[in-house]
C-alpha cells in the first residue's frame, strides 16, 4: 500500500536537474522498443486539473465508466524496452523459415500498425468442415502452420471477434526479450505479450510468431462451442451493434449474466490461453527435435511468457517464469491510499512454494538444486522451452560439462502455467506489465508510485519508457556512473549492470486523460 500523499510532498528521490534529464534523454536514444496507443474516445486530461486545485488524485485518471461501455476496456497503453544482452541477428530456427521471413517484420517498426491479414484466420479456414464447424482440438497445428504463417489469402471467418479490420500491432526485441501488443479499439480489446527468453533468443522469437495465433485459434473454438450451445451455428450472423461475433456477445452477456456463468466463461477464456501456450511449446519442442543434430544449444533455450487479455472490465493473465503484472488501484479515495497487487506468480527458486514443490517432486534426487539453480543451470522452476530440463533426450543432445549431470527424473521445469481473472473495478487504474529486469530495481510498489507520480506532473507523457529512464538512472547510481557512461558500453558488457529489460504500462477504462508516446526514437 502506497500512500498517494508522498507523491505531493516527497519526490526528492527521483527528482533530476535539467541537465540530468538532457544527459538521460541522450542515452535513452538507442531504446529497442518504444511505441504507444490511444484510444480515439478518450478525453484529454488538462494539465491545469491537478491535486492543487481540489481535484482528487483519481481524477487523473478519470472515472471508470467501462461498465456502461465495452469500448472503454482501455484507455491507452505504452510499450518499451531496452536491451543489454548480446543476441544473434536472427535465429535459424526450422530452416530459417522464422528468421528469415517473418522476425525482420515483427522487429520493425515501432509503432502500431493496421494488421491487413491475419494468417491465424487461414488457418482457421482450413480446420473448418464443410459446414463451418471446427475439426477437433486434438488435430495438430503445427502440421500446417509453416505454410500459413505467411498466407495473405482473404479470410472467410468474419466472425470471430479477433478478425475486426481495426486489428493493430505493435511490438519489437530487446536482446533476448520479445514484446507484443495486438488492439481493436473498435471492438474494445487488447492483448499483449512479454517473452523474456534465457539462453538465446530462439524460444522467444518463436512465442513471438505463433503464441497470438494460437491463441486467437481457440478462442475461435470457444466461440464456436458458444453457437453450439446456444444453437445458432447454422442461424445468420448475430449483430450485435454492428459487432458479428457470438464471443463478444458472450462477453457482454458474462458482465450481466450471473455469477456462475461469468465465472465459467472467463474460466473458458484463460484454458484457451493454458492451451494456446501448451500447443506453442509442442510445436516449439518438435521443431527443437528436428533441429538440434545441428544446433544442440536448441535444447537449452527457454524463454518466460507473460500473456494479458483485456476485454471490457475482463482481465485475464497467463504467465510462466518470473516475469510480472501488476495492478495500481485505489480503493480507499478518502485516505488517499494507492494499492499495488501483484496478479502473476513467481516461479523461480526465490519463491519458497515453488522451492519446496521441486524438491518434493524429486524425494529421491539429492541434487536437484545446485548453486541456487536448478541442476546448476536455472533459477525459473516454470518456463517456455528449455527442454533438456524436461526431457531426457534433449539432455543427451548435450556433450561434455553442458549436458546436466544425474538428470534422474524429468521434468525439472514445468510447463504449466499461472493463470487468473481479474473483474477492472472503478477502484483500478493501471496495469504495469514487466520482465524481470525491472523489478531487480523496483518493488511492485515502487514500479506503482513511479507511474502514478509521473503521470500526475506528465498527463501527456509516456510512463513506460520513464520507468526504463528511472531504472538506468540507478542502475548506473549502482554502479557509480553516469547514465550516459552506462549506455555506451555495449551490450553483452552491460549485462553486469541491467537485464534486457521490457515494459508495458495500460491505463484502464475511459480515463480522462490521453497519452502520445513515442512511436519511434
Amino acid at each position: 500500500m502506497v500512500d498517494v500523499e508522498l507523491f505531493y510532498k516527497d519526490t526528492s528521490d527521483h527528482s533530476i536537474s535539467s541537465e540530468e534529464e538532457d544527459m538521460l534523454i541522450r542515452s535513452c536514444s538507442n531504446l529497442n522498443v518504444s511505441f504507444g496507443y490511444h484510444c480515439d474516445s478518450s478525453q484529454s486530461f488538462s494539465p491545469e486539473n491537478d491535486h492543487g486545485n481540489g481535484i482528487s488524485p483519481k481524477n487523473i485518471f478519470g472515472t471508470n465508466t467501462m461498465i456502461g461501455s465495452r469500448n472503454g476496456s482501455f484507455t491507452c497503453l505504452s510499450g518499451a524496452a531496452i536491451s543489454a544482452n548480446f543476441t544473434l541477428a536472427n535465429t535459424n530456427i526450422c530452416n530459417g523459415l522464422i528468421g528469415e521471413e517473418i522476425l525482420p517484420e515483427l522487429d520493425s517498426p515501432n509503432s502500431f500498425r493496421k494488421i491487413v491479414s491475419s494468417p491465424s484466420m487461414s488457418r482457421l479456414d482450413s480446420y473448418s468442415t464443410s459446414q463451418g464447424s471446427p475439426v477437433s482440438t486434438e488435430s495438430s497445428i503445427f502440421e500446417i502452420s509453416k505454410n500459413l504463417w505467411r498466407s495473405s489469402a482473404p479470410t472467410t471467418v468474419s466472425s470471430n471477434f479477433l478478425t475486426n479490420t481495426e486489428v493493430k500491432m505493435a511490438g519489437g526485441a530487446a536482446g533476448e526479450d520479445r514484446v507484443q501488443a495486438v488492439c481493436s479499439e473498435k471492438n474494445g480489446w487488447l492483448i499483449c505479450g512479454i517473452y523474456d527468453g534465457f539462453n538465446g533468443r530462439d524460444a522467444a522469437d518463436f512465442l513471438a510468431v505463433t503464441l497470438y495465433d494460437n491463441i486467437v485459434y481457440y478462442l475461435y473454438l470457444l466461440e464456436n462451442r458458444i453457437k453450439q450451445q446456444n444453437g445458432l451455428y447454422n442461424s445468420s450472423e448475430t449483430s450485435l451493434n454492428g459487432l458479428k461475433s457470438e464471443l463478444t456477445l458472450a462477453m457482454r452477456n458474462s458482465e450481466n449474466e450471473d455469477i456462475k456463468f461469468s465465472e465459467t466463461f472467463r474460466a473458458g477464456v484463460l484454458n484457451c490461453l493454458s492451451t494456446a501456450v501448451e500447443q506453442a511449446e509442442n510445436d516449439f519442442l518438435c521443431m527443437v527435435e528436428q533441429e538440434m543434430d545441428d544446433r544442440p544449444d536448441l535444447v537449452s533455450v527457454g524463454s518466460c511468457v507473460l500473456v494479458v487479455l483485456l476485454h471490457g472490465t475482463d482481465l485475464c493473465i497467463l504467465n510462466l517464469g518470473d516475469s510480472r503484472a501488476v495492478l495500481a488501484s485505489m480503493p480507499y479515495v478518502q485516505n488517499g491510499a494507492l494499492k499495488a497487487t501483484q496478479l502473476t506468480e513467481t516461479h523461480s527458486l526465490e519463491n519458497p512454494l515453488e522451492y519446496q514443490r521441486l524438491l518434493a517432486d524429486h524425494p529421491d534426487d539429492s541434487s536437484v538444486v545446485r548453486g541456487n539453480k536448478i541442476k546448476g543451470k536455472l533459477k525459473v522452476t516454470r518456463a517456455f522451452g528449455v527442454g533438456y530440463l524436461k526431457q531426457r533426450k534433449f539432455n543427451d543432445a548435450l556433450m561434455g560439462i553442458l549436458r546436466v549431470r544425474d538428470l534422474s527424473s524429468p521434468p525439472y521445469v514445468y510447463t504449466n502455467p499461472h493463470t487468473l481473472s481479474h473483474k477492472v473495478t472503478d477502484d483500478d487504474l493501471f496495469v504495469v506489465l514487466g520482465s524481470d529486469g525491472l523489478f531487480d530495481f523496483f518493488s511492485n510498489d515502487e514500479v506503482v508510485w513511479l507511474v502514478y507520480q509521473f503521470m500526475r506532473d506528465n498527463p501527456m507523457g509516456d510512463p513506460a519508457k520513464y520507468l526504463i529512464e528511472q531504472l538506468i538512472l540507478k542502475a548506473a547510481k549502482e554502479a557509480a556512473l553516469t547514465a550516459e557512461e552506462l549506455m555506451r558500453i555495449p551490450v553483452g558488457s552491460r549485462r553486469k549492470y541491467h537485464d534486457d529489460v521490457t515494459v508495458i504500462v495500460i491505463i484502464l477504462g475511459n480515463a480522462q486523460r490521453t497519452m502520445t508516446a513515442s512511436t519511434s526514437l
